[in-house]
């Protein structure tokens, strides 16, 4: 399940679309995007020379197999931006500034707390269906600025925006964090299979909701209780 960016409010339909796979996805031809977004290719080249235009689109050559090179397009910076990313250059320089004073716990722990938070606000998820879950946890996760989407028949939850990509870089334990909240909300065994900090277009996590399998570590779930 899609939740989409409030900085694609003016970009609505195929555009919008455009953008969203090329962040999440991206680089990607113009055959590619026409394929995601259910337009011909020619509409989406269309899409892309307006997008162009605006500076929110760059295209390049790309190698791919054997055969010639080809066009794939990727979003520039201002295209970033559309993206939501929360006060991060703020955050991150309080979150220094915290750890070279009082050291890198008492920055986890308002990390901790933040997620904390956010698993407060879901409420208790036992009663709903795991497709539900992964719904709500997308959702609130998307209302934090992170861009989340949820697929239920794959069973994975895929994050293509992270809100705090530059706090992560500087404090990597901050994608522990956010692995054991999953773990603990979900009530689910969550695996990271792609890593935006390790140049990946996404995190994407694969969900498996099996009561038998353990869920985390005890001690780390109870500080985001």
């Amino acid at each position: 399940m899609d939740h989409i960016s409030p900085g694609l409010a003016a970009h609505k339909g195929s555009r919008g679309k455009v953008l969203l796979d090329l962040k999440r996805d991206q680089p990607l031809t113009a055959a590619e995007l026409a394929a995601r977004v259910g337009v011909s290719t020619t509409a989406v080249r269309r899409h892309l020379k307006e997008l162009e235009a605006e500076g929110l689109v760059v295209y390049g050559r790309e190698q791919r197999g054997h055969g010639a090179p080809t066009f794939a397009f990727r979003l520039t910076a201002d295209g970033e931006t559309l993206f939501p990313h929360r006060y991060e250059e703020t955050v991150t320089r309080l979150l220094e500034h915290l750890m070279a004073n009082d050291g890198k716990a008492a920055a986890l722990t308002v990390i901790k707390q933040q997620y904390a938070d956010l698993k407060r606000r879901l409420g208790e998820l036992d009663d709903l269906s795991h497709g539900d879950r992964l719904s709500a946890v997308a959702g609130v996760l998307s209302e934090a600025g992170f861009m989340a989407q949820s697929d239920e028949s794959a069973s994975t939850l895929n994050v293509c925006n992270c809100a705090i990509h530059a706090v992560a870089e500087c404090l990597p334990e901050t994608c522990d964090v956010e692995l054991e909240f999953l773990r603990n909300t979900l009530g689910a065994s969550v695996h990271r299979k792609t890593h935006i900090v390790s140049g990946s277009n996404a995190c994407e996590y694969s969900v498996v909701f099996d009561q038998d399998e353990e869920v985390g570590d005890p001690a780390s779930l109870q500080e985001l209780t």
